[in-house]
């Protein structure tokens, strides 16, 4: 059946970050929801839940780790447990249960900047070092993508002298939109595994894959040796528009790994609320499917006419093309280095072209001077903020 993702919908008069933190006259393209209805199977099945009127403390149930496991078991053919998934409130949560569970105070983490801003500070919050193997940007025109620098991946492990005890990883990738091919998995993997190094590896984006010819591996299928040392976090949240209600989860086929891990979530106490368990049933029963599949290729147009539009309109700007995600990856840094724009690009274009982006220095290092533009919107709202920018670069 047709979805009809061209709908504006007023979103002001709720408390959401994205549309209130701004004036009114800002078009917010930021923070990483998108600005369409959620499927109406999980609609339902809340409403169902309101209208029951009793909200009493509730556990994950096993059919909810069983449509968890199911749902690989359908995405990826990979086989795990029930017993091996835990329920967290959201991937920030889940990695940091990680941490807490992996490195004491002085260990060490490695991150691939630039990457997802709450990577960067673990190491404030936990007492832990940050290690840092940044991807190598590559540019042919206007487009722009990384690959991994395999030297600097492998000498960040144990730098400054402390150990490496997790690798966190983000694939999808954001803010790139790229994803990892098997073979640079399987290498990283190895070489982590060499270093007695855990994988975490964030793929909440894995599901909203643009293109048939690139799908998502997660690292953990690669093989059980690799799976018996990875946390894998995953949620509904980003690809069916549920961020609000917080629920994820780990999934953690080492019963020892699991163990401690189950004992930071307890002592962190991220308890899933009984909401949240109901929309994350709906979501990975299997019934939004049909609604996912015109999503992807909703945000697969959005994002053909996004690059399209800046290599035809604004030079001087480059361009990731994401395989993933609805988040795009802005180069700005020959506008800031001829004078153009005066300092940060995402402050410039809030305030010249009253559009919100998220700015690019926020993601780590090779981060400054790019922004972060999400185009998980209706059309005429992406149309509108790429003419602002354009005009206002004109000016």
């Amino acid at each position: 059946m047709p979805y009809d993702f061209d709908r504006l919908i007023e979103r002001r008069h709720t408390n959401s970050i994205k549309w209130t933190l701004y004036p009114a006259d800002v078009l917010p393209l930021w923070v990483a929801d998108m600005d369409f209805l959620s499927p109406e199977p999980i609609t339902r099945a809340l409403t169902r839940a309101v209208e029951h009127g009793i909200f009493g403390y509730e556990m994950p149930s096993k059919t909810l780790l069983e449509s968890v496991a199911a749902r690989m078991q359908t995405l990826y053919q990979w086989e795990i447990d029930p017993a091996s998934v835990v329920a967290v409130t959201g991937l920030v949560s889940g990695f940091y249960a990680a941490a807490s569970s992996l490195c004491r105070p002085g260990d060490g983490y490695l991150i691939q900047p630039p990457v997802y801003m709450p990577f960067n500070d673990i190491q404030k919050h936990q007492g832990v070092l940050r290690q840092e193997a940044a991807l190598r940007l590559q540019t042919e025109g206007q487009r722009l993508h990384y690959e991994i620098d395999w030297q600097a991946f492998e000498n960040a492990f144990h730098h400054g002298g402390s150990q490496t005890r997790m690798f966190l990883l983000c694939n999808p990738h954001n803010p790139s939109g790229q994803i990892y091919t098997p073979a640079e998995l399987q290498r990283m993997a190895e070489i982590c595994l060499k270093n007695g190094t855990v994988i975490v590896s964030d793929e909440i984006h894995s599901e909203l894959t643009l293109d048939p010819g690139q799908p998502h591996t997660p690292i953990a299928t690669l093989a059980p040796h690799i799976a018996d040392q990875t946390i894998t976090l995953i949620a509904p949240s980003k690809t069916f528009n549920i961020a609000g209600l917080f629920c994820g989860f780990a999934i953690i086929p080492n019963p020892d790994l699991r163990r401690r891990y189950k004992e930071q979530v307890e002592r962190m106490t991220l308890h899933v609320s009984s909401l949240a368990q109901v929309a994350a049933q709906a979501a990975f029963s299997g019934a939004c499917d049909d609604w996912l599949a015109e999503l992807r290729l909703y945000l697969r147009a959005n994002r053909d006419y996004l690059v399209n539009f800046v290599e035809q309109e604004l030079p001087g700007v480059r361009i990731t093309q994401p395989a993933a995600t609805y988040l795009a990856w802005l180069d700005c840094s020959a506008l800031v280095a001829n004078g153009q724009i005066q300092g940060s690009p995402s402050e410039f274009f809030l305030q010249k072209a009253r559009v919100a982006l998220n700015d690019g220095a926020t993601f780590g290092s090779g981060g400054q001077n790019f922004v972060r533009l999400n185009f998980g919107c209706p059309r005429s709202s992406l149309e509108q903020a790429l003419q602002r920018l354009k005009n206002s670069l004109a000016a």
